[in-house]
C-alpha cells in the first residue's frame, strides 16, 4: 500500500515532468501574460490607493481597509503571477471572487451608513476589470495545461 501511494504523490518521476513544465512555463512566460500580470498588479496597486484617490478615506473607513487590504492582496498576487507563474497562474482564478467581492462591498461593508456614488462606481468598475483578468488568466492557464499535453 505504501509503494502505491509513493509512486502516485511523486509526479517529478515521471519522465515527461520536465518537458510538461517545460511547456507551461513557455505559455506563462510569454509577452501577453507579462502583460496581464503588470495589470494585475496595477489594478491592485490602484485599488489600494483608491479610497484617497476618490476621497472617500475620511469617510468610510471600513471600506478604506477593505480596499486597501484586497489591494494589497491582488497586487501580491499579479507579482506572484509574474516572478512565480508555474506556481501562481493556477491560483489566478482568486481575481474572480475578488472582483465579485470588490462589487459587492460598498453595500455589505458600509451597511451602517451609505455608500456614495463614487464609493460605489469605483469598486464596480475595479470588481468588473478583476473579473475579466480573473478570465483571462484562467484561459492562459488552461492554454498552458493543454500544452502540457
Amino acid at each position: 500500500m505504501s509503494e502505491t501511494s509513493r509512486r502516485i504523490s511523486d509526479i517529478t518521476a515521471h519522465p515527461d515532468a520536465a518537458e510538461m513544465r517545460e511547456r507551461f512555463e513557455r505559455v506563462v512566460e510569454t509577452p501577453r501574460a507579462a502583460l496581464l500580470d503588470g495589470m494585475v498588479v496595477l489594478l491592485g496597486t490602484y485599488l489600494a490607493i483608491s479610497p484617497w484617490v476618490v476621497r472617500f478615506h475620511a469617510t468610510s473607513p471600513e471600506l478604506t481597509t477593505n480596499n486597501l487590504i484586497i489591494g494589497l492582496v491582488l497586487a501580491g498576487l499579479g507579482l506572484g503571477m509574474a516572478l512565480l507563474p508555474g506556481r501562481m497562474y493556477p491560483l489566478a482564478w482568486i481575481t474572480i471572487p475578488i472582483g465579485g467581492w470588490m462589487i459587492v462591498s460598498p453595500w455589505v461593508v458600509t451597511a451602517t451608513h451609505s455608500a456614495t456614488k463614487g464609493m460605489i462606481w469605483n469598486n464596480i468598475c475595479i470588481g468588473a476589470v478583476a473579473i475579466i483578468l480573473g478570465f483571462a488568466a484562467q484561459g492562459m492557464t488552461f492554454m498552458a495545461m493543454r500544452a502540457r499535453r
